[in-house]
Order: C-alpha cells, then structure tokens, then sequence
C-alpha cells in the first residue's frame, strides 16, 4: 500500500462548494474506505496498492460522478510530498510572505510555465522544482501578482493547482 495526498483543483473557490464529509463518503464508496481530508480546501489523503497514475483517474471519476462536475486532482505521494515540501528553496518569512508550491498535472504544462514565467517583479520569486514550481510573494497579494495572473489564464487553470507549504506540511505524518 502506497499512501497518497489527493489535490483536488478548483474545490470551494470560485462556487464550486464541495462538503468534505461527503468527499469522504463518496471516496469510500468508490474503493477508497479510509480516504480522509484535510481542511476544506480539497485536500485527501488515501492508501492505495494501485500507483498515482491509476489513482488520479479513479478518484476524478467518482468525483465527477457524484457531484456533477468535471473533477480535476493531481496526486502525489506522501514520500514525494514530503521532498517537494523539504526542498521549498526560499527561506521564507512567513508573517509577510506566502510560501506557495504550484502543482501541474502534465510536464508539458509545467515547461510552459516555466518559460512564460521567467520575467516577473522583484515583489514575488519563484523556482522550479523536480516537478512542480515553487513560489512566494508578499500576503495580500495572492490574486494580483504576474504570477497570480498568469496561473489565471484559462490554458492553465485546468492543470494546475497552488497549495501554501504551511497547508502540504499539515498533509504530511
């Protein structure tokens, strides 16, 4: 068995609302009893004998089954959580900065980011990572940074998800 953090994308922003009891309950249902979450940010953490690729594609479907949306999840596992957050390479103050690590569901995706994010403000930094990227900018500007907006774009917005390192450490045993 291979413990795995599930990142659902787009879950209670921007109107789409999900219960995370009912994450659960629907998780369980669908061949994963002891899912559980983690805060209400769409955070799950499973076990599984199936590898990340065939979990990912599993865990959509029950998602968009039951609640009528077309799921998106990246997945990882806690060995590779637990690297990505020990190799945050900024050393971050983190009463006026938000350390964030930006996942991407395809390295195709991720290549794209990291080209069209070369040129940004002295306000935010970012970094690439094994395979995610890794940002921080001061708090309060979460929504209007270069690469706030960026990450907006529709192209991206399906295969990428941000989580604060303080919210991936909570994720890790």
């Amino acid at each position: 068995m291979t413990s795995y953090a599930v990142l659902l994308r787009g879950v209670n922003v921007g109107g789409r609302t999900l219960k995370m009891a009912e994450v659960r309950e629907a998780l369980a249902e669908g061949g994963f009893p002891a899912a559980r979450t983690v805060l209400a940010s769409g955070n799950v953490l499973l076990d599984s004998a199936a590898d990340a690729a065939q979990v990912g594609p599993a865990v959509e479907s029950i998602l968009t089954e039951r609640f009528g949306y077309r799921a998106r999840v990246l997945v990882r596992s806690i060995q590779e959580l637990a690297e990505i957050v020990a190799d945050y390479p900024f050393d971050t103050d983190e009463s006026s900065h938000h350390p964030y690590v930006v996942f991407c569901r395809s390295a195709a995706v991720l290549d794209d980011l990291r080209e069209v994010l070369t040129a940004i403000d002295e306000t935010e930094r970012i970094a690439p990572g094994a395979d995610v990227l890794y940002w921080e900018l001061p708090r309060g500007r979460s929504l209007d940074t270069a690469v706030a907006k960026v990450l907006a774009r529709a192209r991206y917005k399906e295969d990428t998800t941000t989580r604060n390192l303080r919210t991936l450490r909570r994720l890790l045993p």
